[in-house]
């Protein structure tokens, strides 16, 4: 299997961390030396491991920042969502 090259360019912020210190995080990274994309996933401190994730172009982004703006987040069960 080939190794899988990446690079984070940019940490944007972070979502969340678990109870083994992994931080959900919003980044741009480069994936086998590919543009960066907009990426959410789950990486270890040393940023050596990672979940998987989804990665988005700034268009995908663009669709998904709108879908949220009109989503009613006020009937979120906070225990079911973790907001």
């Amino acid at each position: 299997m080939a190794e899988l090259k990446f690079e984070i360019t940019e940490h944007i912020g972070d979502l969340s961390t678990n109870a083994k210190g992994w931080t959900k995080e919003l980044n741009m990274v480069s994936w086998n030396d590919h543009e960066p994309k907009y990426d959410i996933r789950d990486w270890s401190p040393d940023h050596t491991r990672m979940s998987k994730g989804i990665t988005l172009t700034a268009d995908e982004l663009a669709a998904m920042k709108d879908l949220l703006a009109v989503m009613d987040t006020d009937s979120f069960d906070s225990d079911e969502f973790d907001v």
